[in-house]
């Protein structure tokens, strides 16, 4: 057993890796700049976790998701492996605990968001910190030609030139051809070295349909559907009136979307993930760092704005490598309503500006100021008051973000925080001195550990419980505790907030950078084309679609989705219907023919022939000329 088995069976019980994933860690170990290509449920987090397990040091892991980036926290700390996270929204103090912690306090992980690169007190600190290997997760984020770039990853090479010896491990389960050869080039690779897995999902089969009532397909359907689904729509509205329709029709099923307060999507969330609940209804703010693995179906009711996003989503069934669904529901209105949605996502830039201006005046910040600060925000209260589009407003925001003016972050939910600010002999003392207090401190530390080296979670409505007192006093003596400065208490945030990466300027010197305004909404276009030509092309195998928008050479067809099904009532054999059509295309790429003298050059069963040759008309493969001759229409 290699000693990164050994790691893997000691803190996770797996006896052998997934494919690829010891290759990546030994491909780093031999001290290589590593980019890993694996499918969405693949295990990619395993690959840093076990390689750093196996070194001293610590592994620096960059990732700009918040939720995913705890719940690996969690996972880690349940596994007794000591990790911690830093990010925006935490207070000056818990940072700097955080950062004493990852200086001297022997964690093996420390979680960074990309904003925390360049700021002042983690460059102090960081030269510190023994640092064994610098992940970076969804590297997609770092190219200009992804689905969701974003300016802070191009920090990071700056950043790993402070650490010339410390291999980088990139990560990410969607990336096209360029896009993986931009990740390497923005991470300073001094060679290119990717190691990919197939993006083929064997069990997962893709089924386009085009539904003009897609409520009644979704009754129709379910109700003779076993197994726990998903279903994706665009609209938070539109959550709710799915998931009663289908409770309507005796169907369990429940509703998530980031609007919901938090107690309310960890309820829905759990009901789901232990079997209460057969479907949810969400959209794509579900979905992040859920590793269910018995889902037998994703349908998504309105079109994705992009193949990875979808390709994501989808790949959320059949992880437990039984046969599962992913179904599209498509028709004309669909394809009306994402074009107009690229005008909604790149708004003009006088009216970013205005939104801007707005914003600043919102929140009572003044010209010249606002650096580093952090405020509450609520995007839906902001956009009534100033009479601005949702969606509009929203998108300014991020193209404000990726013009670095600003962070916009959706976190919804952070519990409250304690930290113990005493040792324990003054605490000690404090609580003789303050007898009130001894029972509640008592009580906080029979519920809770380590707080007296970091950050805690806890729940006010659980302490109250215990001590049988209302939750009104709990709140009263952590505040009273807090006052002391025998505790950092942080009460719960419920609400989304902005951090201004600069100070605020005035509206006339804004400038929207051409990369992230017109640049980017061509990119923008040529990604909906994907998922238009993906949804209503009717002569590709699904799976072929797939795979060649992400780079591999010619892929074999299914034999599964809607398109080969179709294929296989033809009565030909997926191989012999091949071999017609690739000798027909090299004909047709030769020379227009006639339909007479294609046939006359093609060899084999006459009968199959012709009736390939019938179903490339038929479904638009191949177009007949004015002049009567067929030519190869791809």
């Amino acid at each position: 057993m290699s000693e990164y088995t050994s790691i893997l069976k000691k803190y996770w019980g797996y006896n052998d890796f997934r494919s690829l994933q010891e290759d990546i860690i030994q491909s780093v170990a031999n001290k290589k700049d590593t980019l890993g290509l694996m499918p969405t449920g693949g295990g990619k987090s395993i690959t840093f976790q076990v390689y750093s397990l196996s070194k001293p040091g610590m592994c620096l892991v960059i990732t700009p998701l918040i939720a995913l980036m705890k719940d690996q926290v969690e996972n880690l700390k349940q596994r007794g492996i000591k990790a911690l996270a830093i990010y925006s929204g935490m207070t000056r103090q818990e940072i700097k605990v955080a950062l004493d912690n990852a200086t001297w306090g022997d964690y093996k992980f420390l979680y960074l968001s990309p904003e925390r690169l360049s700021t002042e007190r983690f460059k102090e600190r960081v030269d510190k910190m023994d640092i064994n290997l610098i992940a970076v997760d969804e590297a997609h984020c770092i190219s200009q030609w992804g689905y969701d770039f974003r300016p802070s990853y191009l920090k990071i090479a700056e950043f790993r030139q402070m650490f010339p010896d410390v291999n980088v491990m990139a990560l990410t389960a969607t990336a096209t051809s360029k896009v993986v050869d931009d990740i390497q080039e923005k991470l300073l690779f001094p060679q290119k070295n990717v190691l990919r897995k197939s993006f083929k999902r064997e069990n997962l089969i893709y089924k386009v349909r085009n539904e003009e009532d897609k409520n009644g397909y979704l009754k129709r359907t379910l109700k003779l559907t076993k197994g726990c689904g998903i279903i994706y729509t665009r609209s938070r509205r539109k959550t709710k009136e799915i998931a009663e329709l289908l409770q309507n029709e005796g169907i369990s099923a429940t509703y998530y979307h980031a609007g919901l307060s938090g107690e309310s999507r960890s309820l829905r969330q759990d009901d789901w993930l232990n079997g209460k609940c057969q479907i949810i209804v969400a959209t794509n703010a579900f979905g992040m760092g859920i590793d269910k693995p018995n889902v037998r179906f994703v349908i998504h009711v309105d079109l994705p704005d992009s193949i990875e996003a979808y390709f994501q989503e989808a790949g959320r069934a059949g992880r437990d490598g039984k046969k599962a669904m992913a179904i599209l529901l498509y028709n004309k209105t669909d394809k009306v309503r994402l074009k107009k949605g690229i005008a909604e996502k790149f708004p003009p830039q006088e009216q970013i500006k205005r939104i801007y201006n707005a914003l600043c005046n919102y929140l009572q910040l003044a010209v010249g100021f606002g650096l580093g600060m952090t405020y509450d925000f609520h995007l839906v209260d902001f956009a009534k008051k100033y009479q601005f589009s949702f969606i509009h407003t929203l998108s300014a925001l991020k193209i404000l973000e990726r013009d670095g003016y600003l962070q916009l972050t959706d976190e919804l939910n952070r519990p409250s925080m304690i930290y113990f600010r005493v040792n324990r002999d003054d605490l000690y003392r404090f609580q003789v001195a303050n007898s009130k207090f001894d029972s509640f401190i008592k009580l906080i530390l029979r519920s809770y550990s380590g707080m007296f080296t970091e950050y805690r979670a806890i729940n006010e409505q659980l302490l109250a419980k215990r001590s049988g007192v209302s939750k009104d006093l709990v709140f009263k003596f952590l505040n009273a505790l807090n006052s002391q400065k025998i505790v950092h208490y942080i009460p719960q945030k419920t609400t989304p907030f902005i951090v201004f990466n600069r100070e605020r300027i005035d509206e006339s010197k804004l400038i929207i950078s051409k990369e992230n305004h017109t640049i980017r909404r061509k990119l923008y276009e040529v990604q909906v084309e994907a998922v238009l030509n993906y949804a209503s092309s009717s002569g590709t195998c699904r799976n072929q679609l797939l795979l060649k928008y992400f780079g591999e050479k010619n892929p074999t067809r299914c034999g599964e989705c809607d398109v080969c099904s179709t294929l296989n009532d033809l009565g030909i054999s997926n191989l012999e219907f091949d071999r017609i059509s690739d000798d027909i295309k090299r004909e047709l790429d030769a020379k227009h023919l006639l339909r007479h003298e294609l046939f006359f050059k093609l060899k084999g069963n006459e009968e199959h022939i012709q009736t390939v040759i019938r179903w490339l008309l038929d479904n638009e493969k191949i177009v007949v000329r004015v002049d009567e001759k067929l030519e190869w229409f791809e």
